[in-house]
């Protein structure tokens, strides 16, 4: 392709299938436009005070991505930052659990036992208001070092750099563009009970399968206008927005562009759409299957390789066809997915949505736009060809699930391996490809060589404790079926 532009007509899914909207979708120009406006980000700390002035801004939130993606940090007032904007948060902060547990130490990992500091710096290009803060609030993403200078290797964002890096040495630069499913649910304070859908305008809950429906997604409209608003305010790109198959289950497509921006872009997304879910008294969830009757909800990943050099798109050549490169991408996704999975599924309650005969996969085959694999090619023209990773689960960090992805694409390059046939027809009823559980996902990956070299040793080996002891965690909880079905009858 000659530039990340040309793919902007065709990465989408199904864009005639979209909800009409109130807002406008900003063309490139407009995009520029914005960004000339000032409304994300600045390229220094005297631009960022400027910038904070101009809005009569009082507090920052210095936010860092934990392993599972939540917003870590400290906020200040403003002039504090100022007076020193790199601050200090303790190194465990990249090794605790979901639930704020810390591993056991074993003989791979281990973590200082003094929890010394490590440093966080602003990274002033993801400088943006917080639109629902109730004073004048701005955020600014941080990256993790070392107190000697040192990128923290296993910090997600970090961990994602290293993966382009690897990209980078060869005069490339991956495209991305991610698609994220989640679903709107009534308040639920209490855990022990199950999910159930909101209710929209009408006064009803939905009932039954609303694909694509337009009038679902009207049930909802104020709720997405704010959606909108809070995006724009940030500075964040929405593309599209459709109901999915489950009750009040809907997608938000973003547009393609550079990994980094777009796993910011995720990050900064969920906490929005939470954000504005819960000003509408409703949660929003990206659990993977937060209701065991409707399907689970996923966050594919699209992904194409430019060549600095020359604009072009890698996986086709002058005369627009596929490239070895391409059939090497999808064949590194086929043999070393399954081994990442921890990171495409990262907790126990992700691999309930990969069950067979719907709408997730359950192997790695794939196909030319084929739904039913797990790594699909769309429909395109030469200059925005690329692969659907249709693995990940919604619940995962965006940073790791695409350092995951586009790691097992670089691999598949640089051995120059050679991908299976493409599927026609259903792939629904053919055996499992993937691990069926967190535990015996956990083990690939830390048994894998070629990932150890590819992410470095300190990260699988912390990855796999955390992941683990969430395990351990979760085996302390007696589910309802164990209730139901056990307690009186064995």
């Amino acid at each position: 392709m000659a530039s990340i532009d040309a793919v902007a007509p065709e990465v989408r899914s199904d864009p005639s299938q979209s909800a009409p909207r109130k807002k406008t979708i900003m063309t490139d120009e407009q995009h520029n436009d914005q960004s000339r406006q000032g409304l994300r980000g600045v390229s220094s700390l005297e631009e960022a005070r400027q910038w904070l002035a101009a809005r009569g801004i009082e507090d920052i939130e210095c936010v860092v991505p934990d392993q599972a993606g939540v917003a870590r940090g400290k906020l200040m007032p403003a002039d504090k930052f100022f007076a020193s904007p790199v601050m200090s948060l303790p190194a465990s902060l990249f090794a605790q659990t979901i639930s704020g547990e810390m591993p056991d130490e074993d003989d791979h990992f281990q973590y200082d036992p003094t929890d010394g500091d490590i440093m966080l710096r602003p990274d002033f290009s993801t400088l943006a208001v917080v639109p629902w803060a109730s004073d004048p609030t701005a955020q600014l993403i941080h990256d993790a070092y070392t107190r000697d200078g040192r990128p923290v290797e296993i910090a997600p964002r970090q961990l994602l750099r290293r993966i382009l890096n690897l990209y980078d040495r060869n005069g490339w630069r991956p495209v991305v563009a991610p698609e994220m499913e989640f679903y709107l649910v009534k308040p639920n304070p209490d855990p022990d009970y199950p999910l159930e859908p909101p209710v929209g305008r009408s006064g009803r809950p939905e009932s039954g399968r609303q694909s694509y429906s337009i009038q679902a997604v009207n049930e909802f409209d104020d709720l997405f206008d704010d959606i909108y608003d809070f995006s724009e305010a940030q500075g964040l790109e929405i593309d599209t927005l459709i109901h999915e198959e489950g009750a009040a289950q809907m997608e938000i497509n973003l547009r393609h562009g550079d990994a980094v921006q777009l796993a910011d872009q995720v990050f900064l997304l969920k906490r929005t759409i939470r954000e504005a879910a819960l000003k509408h008294k409703m949660y929003a969830t990206f659990m993977a299957k937060p209701m065991s009757r409707e399907p689970g909800s996923a966050m594919h990943i699209h992904q194409s390789v430019i060549d600095e050099e020359t604009g072009r798109n890698i996986f086709s050549d002058a005369e627009g066809n596929p490239t070895k490169e391409f059939f090497s991408f999808i064949a590194g996704q086929q043999k070393y997915l399954p081994a990442v999975m921890c990171m495409l599924a990262p907790y126990v309650n992700s691999y309930r949505r990969l069950a067979r005969n719907t709408a997730a996969p359950i192997n790695v085959h794939w196909g030319y736009d084929n739904r039913t694999v797990g790594i699909r090619v769309p429909n395109s023209g030469p200059q925005a060809r690329r692969v659907e990773n249709r693995v990940p689960s919604s619940d995962s960090n965006p940073y790791l699930a695409m350092a995951a992805s586009l790691a097992c694409g670089f691999i598949g390059i640089e051995n120059g391996l050679s991908p299976e046939d493409p599927i026609e027809g259903s792939a629904r009823g053919l055996p499992h490809t993937l691990p069926r559980g967190l535990l015996e996902a956990v083990a690939l990956f830390e048994e894998t060589e070629e990932l150890a070299d590819i992410f470095g040793k300190s990260f699988v080996h912390t990855y796999r404790a955390i992941k683990q002891t969430e395990y351990e965690t979760f085996m302390r909880v007696i589910s309802s079926w164990e209730r139901e079905y056990l307690l009186l009858s064995v």
